[in-house]
């Protein structure tokens, strides 16, 4: 969903609004972008979706860990290791 000039909201505004806000975003599903100073400070979203993104920021990261495990054991099999000691002395420990 892509955000229109109504879905930027002034902190003075989102003040006095917030209840209104909080529906419009609850049931319809919208985003707004609360501006301080004309720029950015936060958002508000409803609360299935900032949980929806935490799912997918959460699996991402797994999928990320899941690939460096691949890396390595390509690594491992390609016979591209290192012994303790060479990689203390890499690093200093």
């Amino acid at each position: 969903m892509s955000l229109t000039s109504k879905d930027i909201v002034p902190l003075t505004r989102a003040r006095a609004k917030l209840t209104e806000l909080v529906d419009e975003v609850h049931t319809e599903g919208s985003e707004k972008i609360i501006t301080k100073n004309g720029e950015s400070c936060a958002a508000l979203i409803d609360a299935e979706r900032l949980d929806h993104y935490h799912r997918l920021e959460r699996e991402h990261i797994q999928l990320t860990l899941l690939e460096e495990v691949l890396r390595g054991l390509d690594d491992l099999d390609a016979g591209r290791t290192l012994s303790l000691a060479k990689l203390k002395s890499r690093h200093g420990r």
